[in-house]
Parts: C-alpha cells; sequence; structure tokens
C-alpha cells in the first residue's frame, strides 16, 4: 500500500468533511440558539434541517450540468468559495431568515462537493486501495459528525450566550479555505478525466505522480485504451444513455437512495430529541449525542479496512439487513422505556441507537458513496453520480421535514418506516449488485455485458459485448 494516494484521498476528503449536517443536531438543542431564532415550532426546525439539504439537491444538479465540462478539481475549488460564504452567513446570521439563506449556500456547495470527492477519490486510485480511498469522502463525512457533536458538547457549558452556536459554525469556515489553497497547489488532477480532454500528457504526468510505480504502465495504457473506446462510442442524449446503461444507472441510483431510506440522518438530526423523550436533559443529551458520533468515525475505520477484503455487496447488503433488525428494536425499547421511570430500560434503548450507528458506519456510510461511482462510465460518472445525490437528498428532505412532526405524533412508530426500507435495500443488493473490488474502475464493464479493451478480463456473471462492438474495438487497434 502506498501512502500518497491515501493522502491525497484524505485531504480532498475535506470536502466531505463539513459537518454542517452534524452541528445542526446541538444547535437546535441548545437555548440560545432556539431563543436567539424565536423559538421555533416543529415546522420551522424541520426547515433548518430540510433547506440545507434543499440546498444539497440544488448542488448535485450543478455537478450534473457542470462537473465534467470543470474538471474535478476546479468544480470543487467553485464549491469551496460557495461554502466559505454559505458558513460566513450562517454564522453571522441575526435572524432566522437569514440563517436559513446561509444554509441553502451551504447545502448548494456540500451538495455538489459529497458527489465529486468520491469520484475524484475513486479516478485517482489504485484498484487495490479504492474502497479504502475512495470510501474516505464517506468517512470524512463521518469525521464532520464526530466533530459536530463534541464541539457541541463543549460549547454547551458556554452558559446561554449565543457562543454556544456561533463558534461551532465558525469553525467550518477554514476547511473550504485549506481545500482550495490545496486543490490549487498541491492535488493532482484526475488522470482519467485528463485523457478524456485529449490531455495525454498532463494525464502520464498526474498517473506517475499518484502511482510512482514504472510497472505501472501498462495499466495506464489499458485505462487510456478503454476510455477512449468509451468516448468513441459516447452517446449525447440521457435516452439513449438509459438504453445502453439503464441497469447501472438504476443501481447508482439506488444505491444512494437506500442510504437516506435506511433513516440514518432522521435519527441523526434529531437523536436529542429521542434523547429527551427518554428523559434526558442539558449537557446528558449532548454529550450522548457526542458518544453517538465517536461510535461512527471507530466502526468506519473498520469499514475501510474491510471493504477491499470483504467486498462491497456483502458490507451493503449484510448491514442493510442488520440495521433492520435493529430499527425493530429501538422502536420496541422506546415504546416501553420512552415514558416510564426504567432507568435501565432507557439505558438499554440508547444502547440500540449505538448498535444502529455502529451496523450503519460499519458497512453503509463510506461503502454507497464508492459504490455508484465505481460502476458508472467516465463520461457519465459525474451526470448520474450528481442524480444519485439528488434522489438522496430528495428523499433526506421527504423524512427528515416529517422528522419532528412524526417523533411528536406517532413516536418510535416512525421506526418502522425503515424497518421496511432497509430490508428491501439488503434483498436489492444481493439480488442486484455485482461485486466490484480489486478490479479497474475500466473493467468493471464486463460485469455488465459491456466490452473492454483488456481480452484478459473476464465478467463475473455476463459475457463480453457483442461481435459489434469487438470489430469496432479492431478498428481502434485496442
Amino acid at each position: 500500500m502506498r501512502a500518497y494516494p491515501v493522502l491525497v484521498g484524505l485531504f480532498a476528503g475535506l470536502g466531505s468533511h463539513f459537518y454542517d449536517t452534524g452541528i445542526i443536531t446541538t444547535s437546535i438543542a441548545h437555548t440560545s440558539f432556539t431563543t436567539y431564532m424565536g423559538k421555533p415550532n416543529t415546522a420551522k426546525t424541520g426547515a433548518i434541517v430540510a433547506s440545507y439539504i434543499a440546498g444539497e439537491c440544488v448542488g448535485a444538479m450543478l455537478q450534473m450540468a457542470f462537473g465534467d465540462k470543470l474538471g474535478r478539481k476546479r468544480f470543487m475549488q467553485w464549491l469551496c468559495i460557495l461554502v466559505t460564504i454559505g458558513t460566513v452567513i450562517q454564522t453571522a446570521a441575526q435572524n432566522y431568515p437569514m440563517f436559513l439563506a446561509g444554509r441553502i449556500l451551504t447545502g448548494i456547495a456540500v451538495g455538489g462537493l459529497v458527489g465529486t470527492v468520491p469520484i475524484y477519490n475513486s479516478e485517482i486510485a489504485p484498484p487495490a486501495q479504492r474502497g479504502l480511498v475512495g470510501g474516505l469522502s464517506g468517512y470524512m463525512l463521518g469525521v464532520g459528525g464526530f466533530l459536530a457533536n463534541w464541539v457541541g458538547y463543549a460549547c454547551g457549558f458556554a452558559s446561554t450566550s449565543n457562543f454556544q452556536w456561533r463558534f461551532p459554525l465558525a469553525i467550518q469556515i477554514p476547511p473550504g479555505v485549506i481545500l482550495f489553497i490545496g486543490l490549487q497547489f498541491f492535488l493532482p488532477d484526475s488522470p482519467r478525466w485528463l485523457i478524456r480532454q485529449g490531455r495525454d500528457e498532463d494525464a502520464k504526468i498526474a498517473f506517475a505522480k499518484i502511482r510512482a510505480d514504472l510497472s505501472a504502465t501498462i495499466e495506464f495504457e489499458t485505462i487510456r485504451a478503454q476510455i477512449l473506446y468509451e468516448k468513441s462510442i459516447e452517446i449525447s442524449t440521457f435516452s439513449e444513455a438509459w438504453q445502453r446503461y439503464k441497469r447501472r444507472i438504476l443501481i447508482a441510483v439506488a444505491v444512494q437512495s437506500m442510504t437516506s431510506l435506511s433513516g440514518v440522518n432522521v435519527i441523526n438530526y434529531y437523536q436529542t430529541t429521542i434523547y429527551k423523550q427518554l428523559g434526558f436533559a442539558g449537557q446528558q443529551v449532548l454529550l450522548l449525542s457526542a458518544i453517538y458520533g465517536t461510535l461512527g468515525i471507530f466502526f468506519n475505520l473498520v469499514s475501510l479496512q474491510l471493504v477491499d477484503r470483504v467486498g462491497r455487496v456483502k458490507l451493503l447488503g449484510g448491514t442493510s439487513l442488520g440495521l433492520s433488525a435493529i430499527l425493530i428494536y429501538c422502536a420496541i425499547m422506546t415504546k416501553f422505556f420512552a415514558t416510564s421511570s426504567n432507568k435501565i430500560g432507557k439505558d438499554f434503548t440508547i444502547m440500540g441507537v449505538y448498535l444502529y450507528t455502529a451496523i450503519y458506519y460499519l458497512g453503509i456510510n463510506s461503502t454507497t458513496w464508492l459504490y455508484g461511482v465505481e460502476i458508472l462510465p467516465i463520461f457519465l460518472r459525474s451526470k448520474v453520480t450528481g442524480l444519485a445525490a439528488c434522489s438522496h437528498f430528495i428523499f433526506n428532505i421527504a423524512i427528515t421535514e416529517a422528522g419532528p412532526t412524526a417523533f411528536a405524533n406517532i413516536k418510535q412508530n416512525y421506526y418502522y418506516v425503515f424497518v421496511a426500507t432497509t430490508f428491501v435495500s439488503g434483498i436489492m443488493v444481493f439480488m442486484f449488485f455485482p461485486e466490484t473490488k480489486g478490479r479497474t474502475l475500466e473493467m468493471i464493464a464486463a460485469d455488465f455485458g459491456d466490452s473492454v479493451v483488456d481480452r484478459s478480463v473476464q465478467p463475473n456473471d455476463q459475457k463480453k459485448g457483442s461481435g459489434v462492438e469487438e470489430e469496432r474495438l479492431e478498428s481502434l487497434n485496442v
């Protein structure tokens, strides 16, 4: 294992680590925040969360429109500028509308970044390390939540001043600036994107910098040949893409949708509400939230070690089925102990929430963002990843906006919605998702029945492309 791709992937992961998605969990629990914002009701509290996710949806659409044109690095730089502006506005917000405006801008930037970072990381990673390097994008999302929870907890000791919620938001300002500088001066561009732009010499330099391995020359030429072949049969309309790559598009969208439909953001955003329903208050609530975030990044580290060994399919499918069982446990325990005086029962209820985050980060958090990128051809990678992210955010808007009202009215029964969705997701993974570990991004095409230029590569479950496609390969001398 070479350290350089890992370090590059970790640095690029700053684009995913903005912890706005986590800091709002503790912000809405601070009396100083709710008082300053005019004591928002459940609908307005839901809007604080949903407006950010709506911005993320717009950011995903921007990725679809401009991600390929600007390139991975340049697009991320523009988003770094936008995310810095958004976090400044949130930090300096003088009222509820201004705060929402800052959240929307930040959401737009993060929506584009969380879809682009895994593409960049996957395209620079050697095949044997792609699970680790590509998964760092999701891991940094977890790191953001970890930092948000502990910063929120620490700031809870600042009496009732506005420092409680302004300082945690302000900490998000430097990462955007740091990532912008790193992209400008230190991080290499994606060799695959450079090849597609006809910049072969720049691509060779970037590839050599990433790999530092003379034996990888053959791999570079194979990658180049496959990208040129795919470019020769490139299609110009989405209807054509749908006809030729329907299975890939459906799986890429499904794998992102299953992340939202696992209920993770509902539990993450409103866990403080859950703890309050169980009778906890004040700093106890914030401490429980901080422990939740800590468990997440610990189990995500284990996931990064497993994804290239166990494979994507076993992790995604197995943990989805596991989450379904854990959510049933959470619903039952909450029903019997939320309003009781049984302290041990309440503790076991919280253990269910912690088991949920452990299982989720073990198999789903990093893997979904990685897998959706891996299965797509390069000329659809940014567009369909943006589409998949958009579906992810739309589902998030629906379930998180409903969160406060659902927990207030149907309480623990809201869990059963996600019991059903996670169970169905697990079955779908085992039935329809091909394994991608250890194969180059270009060679994964063979598993979907497409032609590949490396004749030694065999698909796992399908034959290679048609004779017409084989003749086209010969005509291209690849």
